[in-house]
């Protein structure tokens, strides 16, 4: 379109009443106007793009006008009211061309024109196709809004009153969704995924549930070679290239580390290849070496091995930059692209952005091929300052969509990159790398969250206009937690202004910090699998994952007597050198876990939680005077006196008798105790137990997050004891996770295929010593909660030989992490 001819919008707009003389001659403001015209200027822009585009519509043809002004007639009278019965009109006009006249009954109910249908008739509809479909429960909520909406009955049914009826209908017949019960977990498929072993979780509890892949969003995605191609010729050879199986990637952005919400993204996208038997790529896109630091790089595959998965190859988007460079160059010579030297502001002026203006074309745009060829040379051999060029993609003025607005496909930068160095002035942007190189690696599956719905569109006419492969895009809803941030921008400035001690303090929700913290990897996994998988953005309380890791613990993790705030309990009527050896099970239902062995001696160490001077009815733990059973010891005691502190009144030791002698009544209460036996080093005394508390006051940190920090976030205690089995604990948890760590690693070497960069000093390789770390050694203090040994922590005996009896070792320091509380005990008095 030549500078001089009107924007294809303008009769359209005219036939609405906005004429030139209240339009400037490029642009019209839609804000001046009442909702209700500019919902139909919207609309008319959505039909002059659609217009535009077909392929079997042409203007010039016989009729072309009289049928443009019957569908704009239909949008004035408000008849056509949505962009879906916009686009139904289009396909109606294309599939009736002249001289067939229009029926106008018959464009009415292919478009959905006059359609209508009560509360009361869409609650029946939603009411039988539940019944019909054998409907469950909640889990399968997504199917039931991605079904209904194909019904031909609610086709053009408000879809926000379809998703509310839905919901309405599932709380009717299956209660509150907190209060659903979950789906049992179906046996495991021969081909299912190894998602969410790790290398300190037993596999089977950690696998996904089969039901996540097949139903709803996963279940309703196309088969491999059903994307369709601009020719056969490129389905064909992307099909001998996977061989028919699905192949997926995770593409993150190295200038940060990896959140909470990235664990459903992994989940998805090597899950759901796993699945089907397919492969999936790890790939950096590394576009941009102003953001970017090797740590980014090594933790990010360090997160994805430590929740469970092995990429089949690992690459960057750097790795095809020539390939890249000679595609914008192909760009430019179909006349898809055009140097352009707006400043970024004229950029955003001439898009539209967020001024509710239309799109303008840049000054640049109609420049000569052969000149744009020469300009973006020129950028390339570093003539041009960043933000003095830029290579724009010549794509669809008219459409509806901004990203459709001739995106940025290369600027100029000045940082060297960490792989290429100085070879590159030029890099290729996001949403011109991306499709390419889906295209390159043969992704038959682009799995993607729901804020990318906006770019499928450019992404498919990138493909398009170079007549490449095209993979598919689907885009699912992301995961976030309430009470938390991901923003990189917002974690990185709690980093730089020292509210938190870094990436991996675990009062923050990165993967490096639940990690540290002690949250299991397939506690993860198993949390984001019984969620689900759909279109609609996940909004989970806090409480919801904490319980999905309690649960997880419950059967997994062995458990220590553990005192965290110690007083000092004397046996009267033992000997001073009186021990009992008592062995105990680490687990009271997981024999496999094994059992440990603990003295009991005449001194002993209690909660001060559990000893009160006042007595009570409703209380039964321990105090003057009172019985109580200590848990696994052969005999209750009794307490028959105490001693203070002088100068603070406060009780620093008791006196009690073992009821050993005669007929005692079982005590009501157990309670936690260790012994003093320095023979064997009991109790092992805890130089530091972090107990992490919610870092924000409030579940949703506004805008002014900084100023919603909870400063009392982080209590450390000092003195807590563990029981003596705490080292061979240690000293086994590490060992088992360092042999299922090698041979993880490989087997991953053996699975891997061959990367290009096998010689680059810079690949990152996670080693199976990265999969293995303090957090390994997972314990329950009994009823007091379950907890990890922090990276700080120094523990000698964890690299003694095998048959030395483990031990606390000069210049040890023992720092525990409270992973999670236990689940509040009803039977525990206060």
């Amino acid at each position: 379109m030549s500078s001089a001819d009107p924007h294809p919008v303008v009769p359209l707009l005219e036939a609405i009443g906005l004429s030139r003389a209240n339009r400037s001659s490029r642009h019209q403001n839609l804000r001046q106007y009442p909702s209700s015209t500019r919902s139909k200027q919207g609309l008319i822009v959505t039909l002059a793009g659609a217009l535009v585009k077909s392929s079997s519509l042409d203007a010039a043809m016989e009729g072309y006008k009289e049928r443009r002004a019957y569908v704009v007639g239909k949008v004035v009278n408000a008849e056509v009211k949505s962009v879906e019965q916009v686009t139904a009109a289009v396909k109606y006009l294309e599939t009736h061309p002249p001289p067939t006249p229009i029926d106008d009954t018959d464009f009415n109910a292919a478009c959905g024109v006059g359609f209508s249908i009560t509360s009361a008739e869409l609650h029946a509809q939603i009411a039988k196709y539940v019944t019909d479909a054998g409907i469950a429960g909640w889990s399968s909520l997504g199917q039931a809004l991605g079904a209904v909406r194909g019904l031909a009955e609610l086709r053009w049914a408000n879809t926000l009153e379809v998703k509310n009826t839905v919901e309405t209908v599932f709380l009717e017949k299956f209660g509150a969704k907190e209060a659903s019960k979950p789906k049992a977990k179906e046996p495991k498929k021969p081909a299912a995924p190894k998602a969410g072993t790790s290398t300190d979780a037993p596999a089977a509890d950690s696998t996904p549930r089969k039901s996540v892949f097949e139903e709803g969003f996963l279940a309703s995605l196309h088969k491999p070679g059903e994307n369709p191609q601009t020719r056969p010729e490129l389905r064909e050879q992307h099909l001998a290239a996977t061989g028919g199986k699905v192949y997926t990637r995770f593409p993150p952005e190295p200038n940060g580390y990896l959140h909470i919400g990235h664990s459903k993204a992994i989940f998805v996208s090597f899950g759901y290849a796993a699945y089907h038997g397919g492969k999936t790529y790890l790939r950096y896109d590394d576009t941009n070496p102003e953001k970017e630091e090797a740590q980014y790089f090594e933790s990010i595959l360090e997160m994805v091995r430590w929740l469970g998965f092995e990429p089949w190859k690992i690459t960057y988007s750097s790795d095809y930059f020539q390939k890249l460079y000679d595609l914008a160059v192909e760009l430019i010579k179909r006349d898809k692209a055009y140097v352009c030297h707006c400043t970024q502001e004229e950029i955003k002026a001439s898009r539209g952005e967020k001024s509710g203006q239309l799109p303008t074309a840049c000054v640049h745009r109609t420049r000569p091929i052969s000149e744009s060829l020469v300009e973006f040379e020129r950028m390339k051999d570093g003539h041009y300052r960043p933000k003095a060029a830029n290579l724009r993609m010549k794509m669809d003025l008219t459409d509806g969509n901004p990203q459709m607005w001739d995106l940025t496909a290369y600027r100029v930068l000045e940082t060297p990159h960490h792989r290429t160095h100085d070879k590159w002035k030029i890099y290729p942007t996001y949403d011109y790398t991306h499709c390419l190189v889906d295209s390159f690696e043969n992704i038959s599956h682009s799995l993607c969250t729901t804020e990318f719905v906006a770019s499928r569109q450019s992404y498919e006419w990138l493909c398009d206009a170079l007549d490449v492969y095209k993979p598919r895009q689907s885009e699912f809803g992301r995961l976030n937690l309430e009470g938390t941030i991901m923003s990189k921008r917002k974690l990185l400035a709690l980093v730089q202004h020292g509210h938190v001690s870094g990436w991996d303090d675990p009062r923050l929700y990165t993967l490096i910090a639940l990690r540290r913290r002690g949250v299991p990897p397939g506690a993860i996994i198993s949390f984001v699998s019984t969620l689900g998988v759909s279109t609609a953005t996940t909004n989970t309380e806090l409480a919801r994952f904490e319980q999905a890791v309690r649960s997880y613990l419950e059967s997994t993790a062995p458990r220590l007597l553990m005192v965290l705030k110690p007083l000092k309990v004397t046996i009267e009527n033992l000997p001073e050198d009186y021990v009992l050896w008592v062995e105990k099970p680490l687990h009271p239902k997981v024999a496999s876990l094994g059992t440990s062995k603990i003295p009991f001696t005449r001194t002993i160490y209690i909660d001060a939680d559990d000893f009160r001077l006042e007595d009570s009815k409703d209380y039964f733990r321990l105090a003057p005077g009172k019985t109580v059973g200590l848990f696994q010891a052969p005999h209750p005691i009794t307490c028959t006196s105490y001693k203070t502190d002088p100068a603070t009144d406060a009780v620093v030791e008791l006196i009690c008798r073992l009821e050993n002698t005669g007929e005692v009544k079982k005590p009501k209460a157990f309670i936690q105790w260790v012994a003093e036996h320095a023979e064997s080093g009991s109790p092992v005394r805890i130089d530091e137990t972090r107990i992490f508390h919610p870092l924000f006051k409030t579940d949703k940190p506004s805008a002014n997050f900084m100023d919603d920090i909870d400063t009392n976030s982080l209590e450390v205690i000092k003195g807590a004891m563990v029981e003596v089995g705490f080292f061979s604990l240690s000293k086994q948890a590490i060992a088992e996770a360092r042999a299922v760590g090698k041979a993880r690693t490989e087997q991953a070497l053996k699975e891997s295929a061959p990367t290009d960069q096998a010689d680059d000093d810079d690949t990152p390789r996670a080693t199976s010593e990265q999969l293995v770390g303090n957090e390994c050694i997972r314990f329950q203090g009994l009823r007091v909660a379950y907890f990890a040994v922090d990276k700080d922590a120094r523990i000698g005996c964890l690299e003694d030989a095998e048959g030395v009896e483990p031990k606390r070792k000069q210049g040890d320091h023992l720092v525990l992490n409270r992973i999670v509380s236990l689940k509040e005990d009803s039977g525990k008095a206060a």
